[in-house]
Order: structure tokens, then sequence, then C-alpha cells
């Protein structure tokens, strides 16, 4: 009963695949004005990751797997003698767009597996859009199934309405469908389990306030926004039951990597003993990295803090702006994907999950 609600839940998109091109919600635009823009060239898409049009690990992998298609398409129209090599161009091209978002490399590393065997066919762009259309859907998919098994987790805490906090945007806006942590924050609210979600602000993007909050808001979510520095205080104030976040890579030892400010909701949540619970599709999960030490971490430039808008709002000084921190596996109660559950995550139950 509950798959059937979250798909009829389903309202808000990210990007949507039609006439043969991509078509990206712009999200720096959001909540002020909803723009769809059309997309017909893989450089286009690559600079729209770059400047954040699209945003979220699920959904930036899935927007390069429909650009690798738009390339694709491009160099048979062009007559390109060599598909494979000409491709090899827009591969590196969309790889450097954003280094830490892993399922980016991941959905690259499916396309070009694919196109190994498409070039053997008769019709290689088809099976190039239908390898895309099978991440997009997949992803789709994996968001109903952790939004059913962080549902189960959170029932098995109570069974009155909860206050629960998110960071970031981890809804359906960073996903092909019904978002990872939003999701299971969906899912709750729908089973009667959510009373409010606090959101955090998430400086300096404001995804939380931007995305986040216009996400909830437009399905009568009750939320509340809060500061980023407000966190703690909820906590000792005893109004927070779950911390409910999302990752862009989780290393083989249960290691996450996610929004900055994560790891500081982490460290205070252990602290007020309250539970910090992480979704992601198995994508997410990058075993070729042992620990969060290796995880490449994004440094945007510095005017991102230093200005609002076209406004000033800082002395003459530099800004450091890493985009996202690491949250050590000793601090996560539990990773939820759509292969499984991992209480307490270390090294050996992310092998397990990743071999089940």
């Amino acid at each position: 009963m509950i798959r059937e609600q979250m798909r009829a839940a389903e309202k808000v998109k990210a990007l949507e695949w039609r006439d043969n091109a991509l078509y990206l919600l712009d999200q720096r635009l959001l909540p002020q004005q909803e723009f769809w823009q059309r997309y017909e060239t893989a450089a286009d898409v690559a600079q729209a990751i770059r400047e954040m049009r699209v945003r979220g690990a699920p959904a930036i992998g899935v927007a390069a797997a429909f650009a690798m298609v738009l390339a694709a398409q491009q160099h048979v129209a062009n007559h390109v003698s060599d598909l494979s090599a000409a491709l090899e161009a827009d591969f590196s091209l969309l790889a450097e767009s954003r280094p830490t978002a892993v399922n980016l490399f991941w959905a690259l590393q499916a396309m070009r597996d694919c196109l190994a065997t498409a070039l053997q066919t008769e019709q290689p762009l088809k099976a190039l859009e239908a390898q895309a259309l099978s991440i997009f859907n997949d992803d789709r998919n994996a968001n109903l199934r952790t939004a059913e098994l962080g549902l189960q987790l959170i029932r098995e805490t109570g069974s009155a309405p909860q206050h629960v906090m998110t960071h970031c945007n981890a809804g359906a806006l960073a996903t092909a469908g019904f978002g990872t942590a939003l999701g299971v924050i969906r899912a709750a609210y729908l089973d009667g389990l959510v009373r409010c979600v606090h959101v955090n602000e998430t400086r300096p993007w404001l995804q939380g306030a931007r995305l986040t909050a216009w996400e909830l808001a437009g399905e009568g979510i009750p939320c509340a926004l809060n500061v980023d520095a407000a966190a703690g205080h909820l906590m000792q104030q005893g109004m927070i039951s779950w911390i409910i976040v999302g990752a862009d890579r989780i290393t083989a030892n249960g290691d996450v990597a996610n929004k900055i400010g994560t790891y500081q909701l982490a460290v205070l949540a252990r602290y007020h003993q309250i539970k910090c619970m992480v979704v992601a599709p198995s994508s997410t999960i990058d075993m070729q990295l042992a620990s969060g030490a290796q995880i490449p971490i994004e440094e945007r430039t510095g005017e991102e803090i230093l200005f609002v808008g076209q406004q000033r709002v800082a002395a003459e000084v530099d800004a450091l702006n890493p985009v996202f921190d690491v949250t050590p596996a000793a601090l996560i109660d539990v990773i939820v994907t759509e292969r499984g559950v991992v209480n307490q995550p270390d090294a050996q139950k992310m092998r397990a999950l990743m071999q089940s």
C-alpha cells in the first residue's frame, strides 16, 4: 500500500528525457522561478553540472548518462568514422564536471560498458539510450525501495509522530524520483510518523532553504527552516528524533561524504543520543576507496561565501569554501540502500552488502 502512495506522491522532477533531448529544471532559480532548459550537447550538460543547474549525486549521474547519448547523437549526425574514439573527449569532459559525487563516474562507466556492445549492433544510439533510461529507472526504483526500508526503521522507534532533521537537499530534485533522505521522510509522513521536518538552510547555496523547503511546502508536509548553527540548540531542546541525510560518496568502510555541515550534525547527534541515518543508492558506494580520507573534496570559489547574488556581504578577506565533508562510519547509526540496511557500518558489513 505504501509503495502505491509513494508513486502517487512523485510530483517533483529534476530532469526529463524526451524528443531526443535532455530537459533540466534549473535549480539555481528555485524557488522563485521554475525554468526548464533543453540540452542537446554533452558540453552544455557538463556546464550545467558544474554550475549546479542540476545537482545531487544521483541526478548528476543520470544527467551524465543522457549527456553521453546526446554526444553519440551529435557524432553520428556528423558522420564520424570512429564513434568510440570520438566519445572519449565527452567522457573526459563530463568526468571533470564535479569531483566528489561518485554516481557521476559510476554512470559514465555504465555508459562506457554499454558502448562496447552497442557498437556491435545496427542501432548503437538506441542501445545507449536504453542504457541511460535504465539508469534513470533504476534510480527511481531505488528511491522507492530505500524509502520503504527507512520507513521501517522509523516505525521501530515508535508510532508517535516525530520531529526529524535533514540537511541540504536529498529529495526528488537530487534524484530521478522520490528522493533518498527526503524519500524516507516523505514515506514516514505518509505513514503518519512525521510531525515536522526541521530543514537546515545549508550555506552557502541554501539548498535546504530553496529546494528542500520548496519540495516539502509544495506537498503540504509540515516543516520549519532553521539556520545551520541552530541544529545543536534544537537537539539540546529534545526536539529531534532522527537526523536523515543523503550522501555523495560512501567508502568501503562506511565513511560518508555529504554536503558540508553533515559531519558536525553527526557529532552533535551522537552527543545528544539522536540517531543518524544516511540514505543513498548503492551506486553511491565506492568500494575502491578504503576510507573517507581518500575522497576528493571539491572546493568552490570563495565568492559564493563573500557575495549574496551580486551584493558583497563580507569584509575584504579570503574565504574557504569546501563543498563536502566526511562523516566517519563510527558516527553513523545506519546506512540505507536499495540493497538493504547496514547498522553500525564498517568494512565487513559494507562488503557483505555489496556482495548481496
